[in-house]
């Protein structure tokens, strides 16, 4: 028997309304002295084992191409405190600007990679181009990550535990950020047994 919804539900046009997504700056470029960043909103993990993640651009993107002619690009995280300078990395344009400059974002060397990560960002993840597949309004760059650089102080010395979650993440949705929330549980918690 079918049971009535308790909520009312609207169908909505077809559109890309999977949210959050975390808000991510992408650098790209040959050297740090000749780099760029932007945001991505389509970014996401796709494997395990190997480790491998993915971004969607459009292809009059600017960075667009120098992603494609180098083949590698390292997503960096957000946090709260960036959320300006994310923002005004997404709305402006490399060709017209240098973007280092204009945010103040520093610019580090990558370890495993040619284009540089975020000093600032908690957590960049470089990453190398296995295929690019064209998908309509955006094209996928699908990626085997090479490397993630941690910041240390994140990381409890006494259990090495990476604690991303006090880092005050900037999330995306649907054209607005959000700083992450408290957290509520950790994954399994609703089928923990609780102690005697």
């Amino acid at each position: 028997m079918e049971s009535e919804p308790h909520n009312k539900k609207r169908s909505w046009k077809p559109g890309t309304m999977i949210y959050p997504l975390p808000a991510v700056i992408v650098t790209c470029g040959p050297s740090v002295e000749d780099s760029n960043m932007l945001t991505v909103a389509w970014v996401g993990t796709t494997n395990t084992d190997p480790a491998m993640c993915y971004i969607s651009i459009r292809p009059e993107r600017h960075s667009y191409q120098i992603i494609k002619d180098q083949m590698e690009f390292t997503i960096n995280l957000t946090t709260d405190s960036m959320a300006r300078q994310t923002d005004w990395a997404g709305v402006r344009s490399g060709k017209d600007y240098d973007k280092w400059k204009e945010t103040g974002l520093t610019p580090v060397a990558g370890m495993m990679v040619r284009c540089p990560y975020i000093d600032e960002s908690p957590l960049s993840v470089e990453c190398k181009v296995t295929a690019i597949i064209p998908l309509g309004s955006h094209h996928m760059f699908l990626a085997k990550v090479v490397n993630v650089l941690a910041d240390e102080r994140y990381i409890d010395p006494a259990t090495d535990c990476f604690d991303l979650g006090s880092a005050g993440l900037l999330n995306y949705t649907h054209g607005h950020y959000y700083r992450q929330g408290e957290e509520i549980g950790r994954f399994g918690f609703s089928v923990k047994k609780s102690k005697k």
